[in-house]
């Protein structure tokens, strides 16, 4: 517990508040953005260098670190495990946006990780995909029915995220600080990464 008042974050340190939200029943589906040129592909058991490759494309401007400095053969696992689904927003032939299902906890969905590269935001795609993820964690093909779909995002994330998933359906539930290494100090971003965020170097 941490108390009132402000609390040093110690050089080449990152914090963050983290907001969890949930879902317990689906939403009535509203407004589908038409995505001309734009499809959803799910890869089942994808290769890890294209996997991390679209991870850093969507992520990168937001400090997403976690898959990139993760082990082989720990990101391999949860990659090919059979209650995880990995899908592409797919535009001209390439992943614009990763959208990622995580089924392993009994009667719960995580999305796990939902973004799009620079190219598609602002053209309603955030939205088009939403829809799709919603529906898919919700269906009972395929997996065993659900009573929780949630998400967490943090304060580094884009500032429309956290509005983007309550007006989606989800709902705030819990809030925590997250104290991290900063990944542009350790080598797993390059220093140009997020110039929002300032580097403070010890």
């Amino acid at each position: 517990m941490l108390p009132d008042g402000y609390s040093d974050v110690p050089a080449g340190k990152l914090a963050t508040v983290v907001t969890h939200l949930e879902m317990r029943t689906p939403p009535q589906r509203g407004h589908d953005p038409e995505q001309p040129g734009v499809t959803l592909a799910r890869f089942e058991r994808p290769d890890t260098a294209w996997y991390r490759d679209l991870y850093a494309r969507v992520g990168t401007d937001w400090l997403w670190d976690s898959r990139l400095r993760m082990a082989e053969a720990d990101l391999t696992a949860i990659l090919t495990h059979p209650d995880v689904e990995i899908y592409a927003v797919m535009k001209d032939g390439r992943a614009e946006g990763l959208l990622e299902l995580d089924f392993r906890e009994e009667g719960a969905c995580e999305l796990a990780f939902f973004g799009l590269t620079p190219a598609m935001v602002g053209n309603g795609t955030g939205r088009w995909l939403m829809n799709r993820a919603i529906a898919r964690a919700w269906s009972q093909e395929g997996h065993a029915p659900i009573g929780r779909f949630w998400v967490h995002t943090c304060t580094l994330d884009s500032p429309q995220a956290l509005n983007f998933y309550i007006r989606s359906g989800f709902v705030p539930v819990k809030r925590q600080v997250e104290v991290f290494d900063d990944p542009r100090l350790t080598g797993v971003l390059p220093d140009t990464a997020a110039p929002q965020v300032p580097i403070l170097r010890a």
